[in-house]
Formats: C-alpha cells, sequence, structure tokens
C-alpha cells in the first residue's frame, strides 16, 4: 500500500479500537456490524466526502445516512477521528443525557438523521439528493445500508424511483457482511443476485471488497459510477473484521465486552493470541 493507504489503515484500526473501547462499556454495542463496516466509513470520511467538521452545517456538505444506524459505533469512532467531537466523548455511550446514543442523534455534530429503524435510510438519501438537484447545491447523498435491512420494503421504493430523476448525486453503501439478528441473510429472506437487482431498477452498480481500503478508494473516486443514474457499491465484508473469535460469527451481533473479552478481543485486533475464553 502507498503511505496515504497506510495513513487509512492506521485510522480503520485505530476506529476499530474504539469500537472495542464502546463494547466494553455499560451497555455493550452492535460490535460485529460495526467492526464490517468501518473500513468503508474510514475511506469516506477521510478521502470521499465533502464536509467541514468545524462547520457541520455547511450548506454545501455531502450527507451521509447511516442506515444501519445499529452500527453507530463504528460512525461515532470515525467521527471522533475526524474532530467533529472530541474522541474521549465515545465512552459516554448509551449515556443518560449524552449525545452518544445507541443509534445515531441528529444533535450529535456530523450527523444530519436519527437513523436506526431499518429501511428508510435510502429514502432520506434521496430526497437529499433530489433536493440538493433542484436548489443547484453540488451536496452529495450517501447511504449506508446493512445487507439484512434490504429486506424492509421501503428500500425498494427509493431503488425504483431514483433513477426516475436522475440522481446521479445519489450513492448507496451496502455494507453485505451476510448477517441479520436472526441468522444469514440468505437463510432468512435471500438477497442474491443483489447486484442483478439494483440494475434492473436502472441503478449502476460496483461490487468491491468492503475491507480492501486501496480498492475502496478507486471505486469511490469513479463516482458517479454513471452520468444520471444513481449508484450503489456492494460492499463484501465479514460481520466482526478483526477480531478473529467474531469473524463471520452470530454471536458479535451485540456484546457487551467484560473486562477479559475485551482484553482477549483487543489481543486478536493487535495480531495477538486472542481467543474466546
Amino acid at each position: 500500500m502507498s503511505d496515504g493507504d497506510g495513513d487509512l489503515a492506521a485510522r480503520a484500526h485505530r476506529a476499530r479500537e474504539t469500537i472495542l473501547r464502546i463494547g466494553a462499556t455499560e451497555h455493550g454495542t452492535h460490535v460485529g456490524g460495526s467492526l464490517s463496516v468501518v473500513d468503508i466509513l474510514t475511506v469516506l470520511y477521510a478521502r470521499v466526502l465533502r464536509v467541514r467538521p468545524a462547520e457541520p452545517h455547511w450548506p454545501d456538505r455531502d450527507r451521509l445516512v447511516l442506515s444501519k444506524g445499529h452500527a453507530s459505533a463504528a460512525l461515532y469512532a470515525v467521527l471522533s477521528q475526524h474532530g467533529f467531537f472530541p474522541p474521549e466523548e465515545c465512552l459516554s455511550y448509551g449515556q443518560s443525557g449524552g449525545r452518544l446514543a445507541g443509534h445515531p442523534l441528529a444533535r450529535l455534530p456530523g450527523v444530519d438523521f436519527a437513523t436506526g429503524s431499518l429501511g428508510h435510510g435510502l429514502s432520506l438519501a434521496a430526497g437529499v439528493a433530489l433536493g440538493a438537484r433542484r436548489t443547484g447545491r453540488p451536496s452529495r447523498a450517501f447511504a449506508v445500508l446493512g445487507d439484512g435491512e434490504l429486506q424492509e420494503g421501503s428500500n425498494w421504493e427509493a431503488v425504483m424511483s431514483s433513477p426516475r430523476f436522475g440522481l446521479d448525486n445519489l450513492i448507496a453503501v451496502v455494507d453485505r457482511n451476510g448477517w441479520q439478528i436472526s441468522g444469514r441473510t440468505e437463510e432468512c429472506v435471500p438477497l442474491e443476485p443483489l447486484a442483478g437487482r439494483w440494475r434492473a431498477f436502472g441503478w449502476e452498480c460496483a461490487e468491491v471488497d468492503g475491507h480492501d481500503l486501496p480498492a475502496l478508494c478507486q471505486v469511490f473516486a469513479s463516482l458517479p459510477l454513471a452520468p444520471d443514474r444513481p449508484s450503489v457499491v456492494i460492499a463484501r465484508t465479514v460481520k466482526g473484521r478483526g477480531v478473529s473469535f467474531f469473524e463471520d460469527r452470530g454471536k458479535s451481533h451485540y456484546v457487551k465486552l467484560t473486562p477479559r473479552l475485551y482484553e482477549r478481543a483487543l489481543a486478536s485486533l493487535r495480531g495477538g493470541p486472542g481467543r474466546a475464553p
């Protein structure tokens, strides 16, 4: 990797450490889905999104809607790295009266929409993209979706309608880790051929390894994928990525890390002999 890619890897690693620290707080967190999406968010905020942390309501900013709002720990880790709020505030996750709820709230700098009720984020992003188009602003709208939430019908209303308006400033990113709370997605309501489904509705689609930082940079640098058409990036990821005993395991969906488990998870993340107790 180039020096720039090495910086991205370091950022992603620090964000994973923060996710584990959040998971070790009083309430725990959605560790598995946060670890799967964090490389995507790292690249978006470091290389792609036009935002100003010191001016979070800058009118011409790009908007990111974390539709899979249960992965808030990943978003908080990345936002704090970029100066939207102090990194130490991440440890206030879930505390009464705090700004870092289990699902993102719009009162937090860098968050435009409260999310977590699955299936609605793409519609919100489509509205933002359409509004920007009609007012002549250069803003783009990104919706980061979980694959399990694609079973929600409201997603497909947005998928169907967005090409009608030529929204090439709308980008959907699917965190395709293959899991939902009730099991593997393909054993619940099969999604494949997922890319073909998006293309059938008129979207331009790219598929990428969601943990390959240079590959993510390359695909996002090519946005829009086609003129006058919305883009979808299907990022193939691993639930629990970075902690060996959480990877591709349903049990990593929501975890409250005990001190012992936290140390083992951190050792695994850092390449040590971390194993499940």
